[in-house]
């Protein structure tokens, strides 16, 4: 495994960050903790989760798998970056969800709790609180970083012009900010390159993409389908005479697929294996988030990072997938 600085922080992170959205869903929790256990044999320590993953209001159920694999010991919780996040609503009552001082202190305490541990490394904010402000926010991590209950701070989802935002509003208040942004970006959703991508690199802040294989669609999707096997790629997407959303996108896009699995083809690679090198080669990408269900799906993730791609290779992709190119030049002259 490689691994390299998350941003411009001293924090050292694998390249693959583990993200655990399935645990607890589609993954039981003793396969999540294989999962977990797998990730450090092969140097993977960045686990990412959050208080709303297993998607049962205000249980944390994910955040409650990693607490008791962390329970386990053998220096479990010391190895591993941990990174969860809040935002959501755990409870219907006002103030149980958001990014008001009052909910980030009590999403804090809640998540160590449920992580049985007394520090997170990389505490992030969901999503974008359209009305607190960010001199709100910063005071609220800032105490909580005082109190050493997190070390750094990160975001999700966050456009360009909030994370200009926030690092503007941290400098006037003498704060580091943030070191993290995570993101959907992959080779068939480029708009990131626009301009969070830009911002990220402008304010030294490492980008984590999450949604690497865009719901499957950029993992061999056609060679499954042509081998009946669909089915075990992506539970319960089977398309024949399934009118689901990945299905649509997939008929929608199936040309340009179709030609991205052939040049996967003709370099002898996994279409898999190539679609997250392509991320970890893009400038100011740190790590890309990968969700296995399965140990076995987590070692078919690991060839990937040292994939390295001819630039004339990224010129074909180009060609596949264009980007939305730079800002302002991709609108402006």
């Amino acid at each position: 495994m490689k691994h390299t600085h998350l941003g411009r922080s001293g924090l050292v992170v694998s390249r693959l960050c583990l993200g655990t959205d399935n645990f607890g869903t589609q993954t039981p929790e003793d396969e999540a903790h294989r999962i977990l256990d797998r990730a450090h044999e092969v140097g993977i320590n960045l686990v990412d989760t959050s208080d709303v993953y297993g998607w049962r209001q205000g249980e944390g159920v994910t955040e409650q798998i990693i607490g008791r694999w962390f329970d386990k010991g053998g220096g479990r919780r010391e190895r591993t970056v941990l990174a969860t996040k809040f935002y959501g609503q755990m409870d219907p009552w006002p103030n149980n969800g958001f990014a008001s001082a009052l909910h980030i202190r009590r999403a804090c305490e809640a998540s160590l709790r449920r992580l049985r541990t007394d520090y997170i490394d990389l505490y992030q904010l969901h999503h974008v609180d359209r009305s607190t402000p960010w001199d709100e926010i910063w005071e609220a991590l800032d105490l909580l970083r005082q109190q050493g209950k997190i070390i750094y701070a990160g975001t999700s989802n966050h456009a360009g012009w909030h994370l200009v935002q926030a690092q503007e509003t941290a400098r006037r208040k003498g704060l580091s900010g943030l070191v993290s942004e995570q993101t959907i970006y992959n080779l068939m959703e480029r708009r990131a390159e626009l301009e969070v991508l830009p911002a990220c690199q402008a304010y030294g802040i490492g980008m984590m993409p999450w949604a690497p294989l865009n719901s499957g669609l950029l993992g061999g999707i056609l060679r499954r389908e042509r081998a009946d096997e669909l089915g075990s790629a992506l539970p319960g997407a089977r398309l024949a005479g399934h009118r689901s959303r990945r299905a649509e996108r997939l008929e929608r896009h199936r040309p340009a697929i179709q030609a991205y699995e052939d040049l996967c083809d003709e370099l002898g690679e996994d279409p898999a294996h190539v679609a997250l090198a392509w991320l970890l080669q893009q400038p100011g990408v740190t790590a890309t988030v990968i969700g296995p269900r399965t140990t076995e799906q987590l070692d078919a993730s690991l060839p990937a990072v040292d994939l390295e791609l001819d630039p004339t290779v990224g010129e074909r992709l180009d060609a596949i997938f264009p980007g939305p190119g730079p800002a302002p030049e991709a609108y402006a002259w």
